[in-house]
């Protein structure tokens, strides 16, 4: 394997962030020259994105931290088509409102991982919706249309495999590789940027901006993925039972992001702290080889790390105090959720319900029958079981909530 002279591709290499490369050498050589402008788009279909996405905004950290200069696109305007990408059916489309005010939110997770400013190497945070909503359709189709073939679209997996399962793709969904192949044209022009960065499933999007860029304007730009980021049994990176791992902790409390890494599979800690922090690679390995019950040790040192990054040093030290007193000291943690409750108490199958552990009533009665529920560290085996202020429920080993008096 060739080894990589620019401090970009070494730093982004040692940390396993690298799949595939347009033009290694060529982009290996650029960034040993210049500051080179990368971007990474993001859809705001929700008030916050979440741990699917932090592999990517890792890599906007990592070229900022090499010296170079991170570009956040936000799809302000693909969002209003929506992406086939690994999809399986059509997604419900937001309003002009709505984007923005995911936009604004997202930006808040951002200002937590890159240093926004006017410098040469400062993150910008740009709207593909100034370009895209400005186009007349009929010039677009005539300067952009010809570079894209129907008979080349059809092969890429994010349509091929919805026509193989005969799902519907709309027209509008179909223009999506097109218009995103655009944004890469458009930011070569308006911010100089030489390089998008994104997932495996991006690839052919990312070839299509590259091709169109240098034949409208003969510009060499690249393109990097990174790798599938899954679980050591194979998961979904950032699919819990209980739904998404949000960043924002107006859409998950940063206790339970806390708890999501403290609860990594020891065969993933090592690869986590490459991916996920800044922790240098001599201290990773030697963490990654612990072995027994020492690998919660570095668990705890990976929560803490990518807790203080997503929501500050504070907030990590205030999940991990409330994992200390809940798990070692058995007693109930300040952040755990909490049920307000009569001193008459409520049944426990109830009580979890409202505390989210569980989607239904009739799934909680089904928990307890199968043990998976305790209160004050016992098993609770009937359903009609009353659960009172000052007694703390677990569901599993991971999730705890207290109940509290309603006065």
């Amino acid at each position: 394997m060739t080894e990589h002279r620019s401090e970009l591709l070494r730093l982004l290499g040692s940390r396993g962030y690298i799949h595939q490369i347009t033009d290694a050498e060529a982009l290996d050589s650029l960034a040993q020259k210049q500051v080179v402008p990368g971007y990474i788009g993001f859809d705001a279909t929700a008030p916050s994105l979440h741990v699917g996405s932090l592999v990517q905004i890792m890599m906007l950290r990592r070229l900022q931290q090499a010296g170079h200069k991170p570009i956040v696109v936000m799809g302000g305007g693909t969002t209003k088509i929506g992406d086939p990408s690994g999809r399986d059916e059509s997604r419900k489309l937001l309003d002009d409102a709505a984007i923005d005010a995911n936009i604004a939110s997202i930006r808040r997770v951002f200002e937590r991982f890159l240093v926004f400013g006017d410098g040469p190497t400062d993150a910008i945070m740009v709207n593909n919706d100034d370009w895209l909503s400005a186009l007349d359709y009929i010039p677009f189709l005539r300067d952009i249309g010809p570079h894209f073939t129907i008979n080349r679209m059809l092969t890429f997996d994010s349509v091929r495999l919805r026509l193989d399962r005969e799902q519907p793709l709309t027209f509008l969904e179909f223009n999506y590789m097109i218009l995103q192949a655009y944004d890469f044209l458009e930011l070569s022009r308006r911010v100089q940027c030489r390089l998008q960065m994104g997932g495996s499933d991006q690839w052919g999007n990312i070839v299509n901006g590259i091709e169109l860029t240098r034949r409208i304007d003969g510009t060499p730009v690249f393109g990097l993925t990174t790798p599938l980021i899954t679980t050591a049994d194979g998961g979904k990176m950032g699919k819990t039972a209980a739904g998404a791992v949000w960043l924002n902790a107006e859409q998950l409390k940063p206790y339970d992001y806390w708890q999501f890494w403290r609860n990594s599979q020891d065969a993933d800690v090592g690869r986590f702290l490459r991916l996920f922090t800044d922790l240098p690679l001599d201290e990773i390995a030697r963490l990654e080889a612990l072995g027994g019950s020492e690998i919660n040790e570095a668990k705890k040192l990976l929560a803490d790390a990518a807790t203080a990054m997503a929501h500050g040093p504070e907030a990590a030290a205030d999940a991990a105090e409330t994992a200390r007193k809940t798990f070692e000291e058995g007693a109930a943690g300040g952040d755990l959720p909490t049920l307000a409750v009569a001193p008459e108490g409520v049944s426990v199958i109830q009580a979890n319900t409202a505390l989210g552990f569980t989607s239904s009533n009739k799934e909680a009665r089904r928990k307890v029958l199968e043990g998976a529920i305790r209160v004050n560290d016992e098993k609770v085996s009937d359903p009609a079981y009353l659960v009172k202020p000052g007694d703390k429920i677990s569901f599993g080993g991971k999730k705890h909530g207290l109940v509290v008096g309603t006065g």
